[in-house]
């Protein structure tokens, strides 16, 4: 397999932790998050949207999206509930990640922590780092009353999603002294055999 990557990004991050966890081998090609002038030549066969991360199969099919990615590797693991209610809340929280969480929290990372234009986006850093609490509460809220992990006593695909841009989020200049449960929860996540940070 081979990932199109960015070492900073989040959501490619997601993809290269569950691969260590699930002990898969791949090789990664990694692209600017910044300048992204070569995007369309590329994965422009690959991915309509110029996104990573992309995922390329040894057989050679694409696969774009997180989530998707994160669904397809996952599938007959331990990061997949067996139980169908159990899946659908797995699923609910990559959703609310991706439209709720990762919207606000990794826009406001991107542009204060490696954008270089953070002072020209003052209005939209402070709308989106309101939208960004709002998320962390509601994770915070939900987490005070789990058994551990996002979906039952054990970790998910969903641990997975939602770790990724909570654990950098005071790159953004998010504070999560006031997020107990968050803070607990980062540290079962981390503390999970096979383990990678954002980072390796």
């Amino acid at each position: 397999m081979l990932l199109y990557n960015s070492p900073v990004s989040g959501n490619c991050y997601k993809v290269r932790l569950l691969l260590a966890h699930l002990g898969l081998p791949y090789e990664r090609r990694d692209l600017d998050v910044v300048d992204r002038s070569n995007r369309a030549e590329v994965l422009g066969s690959l991915n309509p949207d110029l996104r990573v991360p992309t995922l390329v199969l040894d057989d050679g099919r694409p696969l774009a999206e997180s989530g998707a990615i994160l669904w397809y590797l996952g599938e007959g693991s331990r990061f997949v509930p067996a139980d169908r209610f159990e899946r659908a809340k797995v699923l609910q929280w990559m959703f609310f990640e991706q439209y709720t969480h990762e919207p606000a929290i990794a826009v406001v990372r991107f542009l204060l922590a490696y954008s270089g234009q953070a002072e020209s986006h003052a209005a939209l850093v402070e709308s989106k780092t309101r939208d960004g609490y709002r998320a962390l509460d509601a994770l915070e809220r939900h987490l005070a009353g789990a058994d551990g992990y996002v979906v039952g006593e054990a970790m998910s695909l969903a641990d997975i999603a939602l770790y990724a841009y909570t654990h950098v989020a005071g790159e953004g200049g998010f504070d999560l002294g006031g997020h107990p449960a968050i803070t607990a929860w980062l540290g079962r996540v981390a503390a999970e055999p096979g383990h990678v940070t954002i980072g390796a």
